[in-house]
């Protein structure tokens, strides 16, 4: 039984990342969208203020640059800033096998320059309830073949602990929440693994994981913002 549940936990975790049913975003109107990049585009992320982005934990990698302002990843229109990571913190109480606690802290090297392509999104003042529209946004990792090269949106509900319970019995922890369609066909499928989700001009959530791929009753699972906005203000203030 053992090894049927790890194989079962590899198919979750290395699931093609991609949005289905969203369509291509209005350019630029994702602003604290990044890319997150060692040689090709790996993860997305969110900028939180000039010199902090917001991913999840499971995209950890000590050394990385942060692409900002982009829109179509096969195109160069000159308004991307590209900045090295020199920190990047996971959170001290990530369980990788449970993907729990799945976020994470990336400085940058230098500030990014704010202006209209990109801008930080505030971090929840409060967490949004159940019912709320959010929007999701990604271009899918290249790990698949499926992935998008304009930036991919997606809205999406919160959906209520119930219902996320029932769709992943067991598995659904107090930093964790489900949002998309119970019916299947819409989902981030893990959109862009660490990339953002928007709820009324606050970052709620962080893209983490799911099981499959817009399937009936499994809705996209992801790292609850709004319990770590203490830690993420701490540390930011700390480095």
């Amino acid at each position: 039984p053992n090894s049927f549940f790890i194989l079962l936990f590899f198919t979750v975790a290395t699931e093609d990342d991609k949005i289905v049913g969203g369509r291509e975003c209005t350019p630029h109107s994702q602003p604290h969208q990044v890319s997150l990049n060692s040689g090709y585009h790996f993860c997305g992320g969110s900028l939180v203020n000039e010199y902090w982005v917001v991913s999840a934990a499971h995209c950890y990698k000590s050394k990385m640059d942060i692409v900002l302002g982009d829109h179509n990843r096969w195109f160069m229109d000159g308004n991307e800033q590209i900045i090295r990571a020199s920190s990047v913190i996971p959170h001290p109480n990530y369980e990788s096998w449970l993907v729990n606690n799945d976020i994470m802290l990336i400085k940058l090297s230098e500030p990014a320059t704010i202006n209209q392509y990109v801008k930080p999104v505030a971090l929840p003042t409060s967490c949004a309830p159940a019912g709320t529209m959010c929007t999701v946004s990604g271009w899918g990792v290249t790990m698949s073949s499926g992935e998008y090269q304009i930036l991919q949106c997606l809205n999406i509900p919160i959906l209520s602990k119930e219902d996320c319970d029932n769709s992943y019995p067991g598995m659904i922890t107090e930093a964790m929440f489900c949002a998309g369609y119970l019916e299947g066909g819409k989902d981030s499928c893990q959109g862009d693994s660490g990339g953002p989700v928007v709820c009324n001009g606050e970052l709620q959530g962080v893209v983490s994981w799911g099981f499959g791929c817009a399937e009936k009753n499994h809705p996209g699972v992801y790292a609850k913002t709004c319990i770590f906005t203490e830690w993420l203000q701490s540390t930011m203030a700390t480095y």
